[in-house]
């Protein structure tokens, strides 16, 4: 019966249109209240929510990411791109995947990498005659690597959840197939823009190399120190969230210049507003999680399920399936306290590794954040475009397909993820 409520009071919020943490917040309350495990547990849940150590790094790594937009450094990864991929057919949407790669090593947030892009690559993709639709949603898709590449807000997030996958681990597993999610996408794009005669009118000459280089040296070095630092045991994850934040503003107001104290002032408003909203989530989302894992009824469903002898590869892909609808609508976090008090006693009975589940669990939420109808990051892109999002979705589609090929590659060959956290001796 408490199940039936926590889930019928949170679609019927939903269908009504009460935002998400609301949603969330209220549907656990009632729970709570029908099964009477304690109304006091709602406030000390929300805060043992958000107090966490490695929450730490959310609002800074969110903070970094909007130095490196405003300071300029954004704008001369994308000259130091196009210069690598010349000028032809095609260039300039590999060189927009190029730098959506490069900044998730940065900022942590598909949103904001989205936008940081976006802003610049979506104007001079026009100008070199291709569709506004299509950039948006090349660039929408480009921003999810974001959430593979550590540092990853997503990864964090899950990692408090599910004590048993660490930081680093879910960190350096990340990286192998957010690689591959960036590359397929760059396929995709070329080959839709050799296809449908995209960036024939190109009126810029590329950059050229070796001063686009000099210019992108300090920005390229970002992902260097902070994942080096991390890996050398120099800092933490936390604390390389606080070194990228000190490392974009000293480079942001001494060398590129363009960070003048005003605006670093708007900067932290504009972090903290984002971050406010991601932990609001994050807190009353607490209590729908905790709901959930106190009545107990996906443990006794997992159970039943492995004890059925269910087909290990039909339960995976159902999972999947399941992820990638849910992630339509839902986002990063939501998804995660939803869906992993399930899933996490479903992984244990086969005996999934938890690193590479989280891997896959995140790619799903990759896909899902450039997936109508909620689709965080083309909303984004669509809104610096100027353009409806339904303009995108036969551009999208394609996108979608070359992510989806890449997760189930990693779904169904786990070392991908898993080789490099095993080199580096974090499993």
């Amino acid at each position: 019966m408490s199940a039936a409520i926590l889930f019928g009071v949170f679609l019927l919020l939903m269908i009504a249109g009460v935002p998400l943490a609301v949603a969330l917040g209220l549907s656990g309350f009632a729970a709570i209240v029908s099964a009477n495990m304690g109304v006091m547990s709602v406030p000390t849940t929300v805060y043992g929510g958000i107090a966490k150590y490695p929450l730490l790094a959310l609002p800074l790594f969110i903070l970094a990411g909007l130095v490196f937009d405003r300071t300029g450094m954004a704008a001369s990864l994308v000259r130091f791109a196009s210069s690598m991929v010349g000028r032809r057919r095609g260039g300039l949407a590999a060189a927009a995947i190029i730098v959506c790669m490069i900044l998730g090593g940065v900022s942590g947030s598909g949103a904001a990498d989205a936008a940081a892009v976006g802003a610049i690559m979506i104007p001079a993709m026009a100008r070199a005659g291709y569709p506004k639709a299509f950039s948006a949603s090349l660039i929408a898709a480009g921003g999810t690597t974001d959430v593979l590449i550590p540092p990853s807000v997503a990864l964090i997030v899950y990692s408090i959840l599910v004590p048993q996958a660490s930081v680093p681990a879910l960190f350096a597993a990340g990286i192998a197939p957010g690689v591959l999610a960036g590359l397929a996408l760059i396929a995709a794009g070329v080959w839709l823009s050799a296809r449908h005669g995209f960036g024939a009118n190109d009126p810029e000459a590329a950059p050229p190399f070796w001063r686009s280089l000099r210019e992108a040296s300090w920005a390229l070095a970002a992902p260097v120190v902070i994942l080096g630092g991390m890996r050398s045991g120099l800092f933490t994850p936390t604390e390389a969230a606080v070194v990228a934040v000190a490392y974009g503003v000293a480079i942001g107001i001494f060398v590129y210049e363009g960070l003048t104290l005003r605006e670093l002032w708007d900067v932290l408003a504009e972090a903290a507003e984002i971050s406010a909203v991601i932990l609001l989530i994050v807190g009353l989302a607490s209590v729908f999680g905790w709901a959930i894992d106190t009545i107990g009824v996906f443990n006794a469903y997992a159970k039943s399920l492995t004890a059925s002898g269910a087909n290990e590869t039909l339960v995976l892909l159902s999972i999947t399936a399941m992820l990638m609808i849910a992630g339509t609508a839902l986002d990063a976090i939501a998804t995660y306290f939803i869906f992993l008090p399930f899933l996490i006693p479903v992984a244990l009975a086969y005996g999934w590794d938890l690193v590479w589940f989280g891997v896959i669990i995140t790619l799903n939420v990759a896909i899902g954040a450039c997936t109508p109808p909620t689709a965080v990051n083309l909303m984004v892109t669509c809104r610096l475009a100027g353009i409806p999002i339904e303009a995108t979705f036969k551009w999208i589609a394609w996108m979608i397909l070359a992510l989806t090929a890449v997760l189930l590659l990693v779904t169904f060959v786990p070392e991908i993820a898993l080789f490099l956290p095993r080199h580096l001796g974090y499993l």
